[in-house]
């Protein structure tokens, strides 16, 4: 199989999709901060001293999202028309499960969206409360589903 980022003599280009027909797209991806259950209850309390930890990793999740193709350079700027951040808590990690819904109607996936948003929301977590605990791990960043597009429906094995 090609890289399609690479041309005929190697170097990386942007792919051409003008050629491709626009459809409904859609990606989800998930990741995870790990902490101690004190840092876990300090964030699910709002006691954190920046504030609401998870109402400010939302926003920044969806901005990330909206900057992807500002930081993967050979990403495409796409016509997102939607992104959404769910943050879990889940004292079994213990820890929060970070996940993002990326939709568009275009001629290329939002893959490299959803992970963006993920790893900007879960870096904003770590950033909010690294004070208490900088022993966070942030772990399993990954696509969960893609679907739209010639290469049709992903989903990664639970």
């Amino acid at each position: 199989m090609a890289l399609t980022h690479f041309d005929a003599a190697g170097h990386a280009h942007m792919v051409d999709v003008s050629e491709k027909p626009v459809t409904a797209r859609i990606a989800i991806a998930r990741g995870t901060v790990r902490m101690s259950a004190e840092t876990l209850a300090l964030v699910t309390e709002g006691r954190a001293e920046k504030g609401d930890v998870l109402g400010v990793a939302r926003l920044a999740g969806i901005m990330g999202a909206k900057k992807t193709a500002d930081l993967i350079p050979l990403c495409h700027p796409l016509p997102i028309t939607k992104v959404a951040i769910d943050l879990t808590p889940d004292p079994d990690l213990p820890g929060i499960v970070v996940e993002a819904t990326v939709k568009t109607g275009g001629q290329t996936g939002v893959e490299m969206e959803a992970l963006t948003a993920v790893t900007t929301a879960c870096l904003t977590i770590y950033d909010m409360v690294k004070a208490v605990e900088k022993t966070m791990r942030i772990e399993g960043i990954h696509l969960v589903l893609k679907d739209g597009g010639k290469s049709g429906r992903f989903e990664a094995a639970p």
